[in-house]
């Protein structure tokens, strides 16, 4: 067990497994590899990722923001919207074409030298990037890239990239990156142009990187695209595939086919919403916030009719809300569907604003403004 790993590590002779590899759905629609490692070799890789991160972060960018201690992509962000306001409306999107498997292992390890003494744990990373990815159960070698999913792919990621950061400041550029995910803002179309073709060259020398051509582009910032965020007039606003992907998620989290009680399912629309609007939340979008709120209580309530499937049902339910008979009777016998129903005065009144507030739903409005106001929450 652990003790002859232990011996093992310290003679240079442990093997690290193969990842297993996992393909999860990226919010944009594409699929994102993931290289998961096995428990002990998580826990081998955490332990050098804690000896690495006090020799290198302290050395890293001031605009690297991805996978560090106290530092997030909201930081990010906020730092492209300031950029922004020194009039600097263009911006070079570059794409790295995928970077994690791409990753060059000789200039990787000739940056761990630069901070690292010790012979053993340079081999034991030099392992690691050669273990291999299980498919199917089947071994595939891995002579380039970082294996996305385990422990210490994030920091040796920023270690490759570090040198990006320091060419990008030598030459006096203001951009902001997270992990492989950059942003250079600039005052002009052709200095755009100028500075992506030269970023282009050097990447691709430098540092064997492939920028992907068809999606790396200058735009004015408007059109841009950074952390799922776009910038407006110097305002940081949703992306619009953001929304999109939102709200698929919430169509399918409010689908009628889903036979599961009510109540479970507003805690699963709780959980999703929450973490959202803690992501995006600061964007400038509080009516963009009440207006989804409106749309998904309409989604929610047209979730109820559905559960109170026979007209019986639904005028019962209707009056045990406080609906008078008339309106109850000419609500439930209606041939409306349920989505043209859910906007009906006595659906409306029985599963009130209160009433569904009450029965567990939450509102982006109130995570919105938790996220903007923070001290003027009550209770």
């Amino acid at each position: 067990g652990w003790q002859q790993c232990k011996s093992q590590l310290e003679r240079g002779e442990y093997q690290p497994s193969a990842v297993r590899r996992v393909e999860i759905d990226k919010p944009d629609g594409g699929k994102r590899k993931l290289g998961i490692p096995t428990v002990i070799d998580r826990v081998i890789q955490q332990a050098i990722a804690q000896i690495l991160t006090p020799l290198f972060d302290p050395y890293f960018s001031v605009n690297s923001f991805g996978f560090r201690p106290n530092r997030n992509a909201q930081q990010a962000v906020l730092q492209v919207r300031n950029i922004i306001k020194q009039k600097r409306k263009f911006a070079v999107d570059v794409d790295l074409s995928k970077f994690f498997d791409r990753v060059n292992h000789d200039l990787l390890m000739t940056q761990l030298r630069s901070k690292v003494q010790d012979k053993r744990l340079l081999a034991l990373i030099g392992k690691y990037l050669r273990a291999g990815v299980m498919v199917n159960d089947q071994f595939e070698a891995s002579f380039e890239g970082v294996p996305q999913g385990g422990p210490l792919s994030p920091l040796l990621s920023n270690i490759m990239l570090d040198s990006l950061d320091k060419e990008l400041e030598s030459r006096g550029h203001h951009f902001a990156r997270y992990a492989d995910d950059f942003i250079i803002l600039v005052k002009s179309q052709r200095a755009g142009e100028r500075v992506l073709k030269s970023i282009t060259h050097y990447l691709g020398t430098k540092l064997k990187l492939i920028v992907n051509e068809h999606k790396s582009q200058v735009v004015k910032v408007g059109q841009s695209k950074f952390l799922g965020f776009t910038f407006n007039r110097g305002k940081i606003q949703w992306h619009a595939n953001t929304l999109h992907v939102f709200k698929q998620k919430i169509r399918r989290l409010t689908n009628r086919n889903w036979g599961v009680s009510m109540s479970y399912q507003l805690f699963k629309l709780r959980q999703y919403m929450q973490g959202w609007i803690n992501y995006f939340g600061i964007a400038n979008a509080y009516q963009g916030c009440v207006d989804l709120d409106h749309w998904i209580r309409r989604r929610v309530r047209m979730c109820y009719w559905r559960q109170w499937r026979k007209p019986r049902t639904k005028v019962q339910n209707l009056l045990k809300r406080g609906v008078r008979i008339q309106a109850a009777v000419a609500c439930g016998l209606t041939s409306k569907g349920p989505w043209r129903s859910s906007k009906t005065p006595g659906i409306q009144q029985a599963l009130s604003n209160e009433y569904l507030e009450k029965a567990g739903l939450y509102s982006l409005r109130d995570g919105w403004i938790a996220v903007h106001y923070p001290s003027q929450i009550t209770g």
